[in-house]
């Protein structure tokens, strides 16, 4: 996911989901704004975690001199239910550099089941957190993704940049304890942005490690090339 500045940038349980991004051009200023965004599905990190439902998501954030806090909302989980996710971080930048480090906490109305790409099931609400750390130059960048509390060892890197309207991210998840048959993954995705409020992307797993049998691999992440449409309004505060 292409970094956005002055703006939730969101891969992903987020998300974008969302991997939280905000980088103000007037630290002096308090702001809040919030946005809400429909798509045909549900894509967090390669994956669809709605199996083909689409999803509804909206965000409030409250952001001065570089810190923010918010929250993101979304339906569109099939296993986990809808998801509300708290957010507290810290973004700046210098010259075409720019960084944001946050913590992210996740929520979901049915607790107690086991996730895409971790397994929460000995959880409870709310005990589920990363640590992203992200940093950048001009359009491109970079970002580390650590599951400090909840869920099994797990981390996520993605490397993203853009030329115009076009972007394109790399993601690749680390899980150090197996959940399910799913095991490392790696995916592609490809976007464009028709404009502030439209966008379409393409993404694909391009590589994975699964338990194989005859037929294949058994739990494996789903191959095929998922389409996204999305759209998104800011909402007057």
């Amino acid at each position: 996911m292409l970094l956005k500045k002055s703006s939730v940038a969101r891969a992903g349980v987020a998300a974008l989901a969302i991997t939280g991004a905000v980088v103000l051009s007037n630290p002096a200023v308090a702001e809040v704004s919030a946005s809400a965004a429909v798509a045909n599905m549900y894509l967090w990190r390669g994956i669809d975690l709605g199996d083909g439902s689409a999803a509804v998501s909206g965000d409030l954030i409250y952001s001065v001199g570089g810190a923010y806090a918010g929250l993101w909302v979304s339906s569109g989980d099939d296993a986990l239910g809808n998801e509300y996710d708290y957010f507290v971080g810290y973004g700046g930048e210098a010259g075409d550099f720019f960084y944001d480090v946050s913590l992210w906490n996740y929520n979901y109305s049915d607790d107690g089941i086991a996730g895409k790409g971790f397994d929460i099931s000995d959880d409870t609400t709310g005990e589920l957190s990363e640590v992203i750390v992200t940093l950048g130059y001009g359009d491109f960048s970079f970002s580390y993704y650590d599951n400090v509390a909840g869920g099994s060892g797990y981390e996520y890197y993605t490397l993203s940049g853009g030329v115009g309207k076009f972007s394109a991210t790399i993601g690749y998840h680390d899980i150090e304890a197996p959940a399910g048959a799913n095991d490392d993954m790696t995916h592609v995705d490809l976007s464009y942005a028709f404009n502030d409020n439209l966008s379409f992307t393409a993404s694909k797993v391009v590589a994975q490690d699964c338990d194989k049998d005859d037929t294949g691999c058994t739990g494996a992440i789903d191959e095929d090339v998922k389409f996204v449409v999305s759209y998104s309004l800011p909402i007057e505060m």
